[in-house]
């Protein structure tokens, strides 16, 4: 799954579920042209915690990997 939506990790943490795999995008830029290489990239340096179920939230600088069911949350 892919999204521009900020709250969707939290609504993923607030389930406890394993899945789906998400993409997050944080960046203002959200055409298709700007977000290709954000994605491919993201794919490829996760691929393996996105088969096992992660969010992976990117932007232009930066990327982070979170393994789910993502435990105790806290909002």
């Amino acid at each position: 799954m892919f999204t521009h939506d900020l709250n969707f990790g939290t609504l993923l943490a607030l389930t406890r579920d394993s899945g789906p795999s998400v993409i997050q995008v944080r960046t203002h830029d959200v055409l298709p042209a700007h977000l290709e290489q954000l994605a491919i990239t993201a794919t490829r340096t996760y691929e393996p915690q996105l088969q096992q179920g992660a969010i992976v939230t990117v932007d232009e600088s930066r990327s982070r990997v979170r393994i789910l069911p993502i435990g105790s949350w806290k909002g």
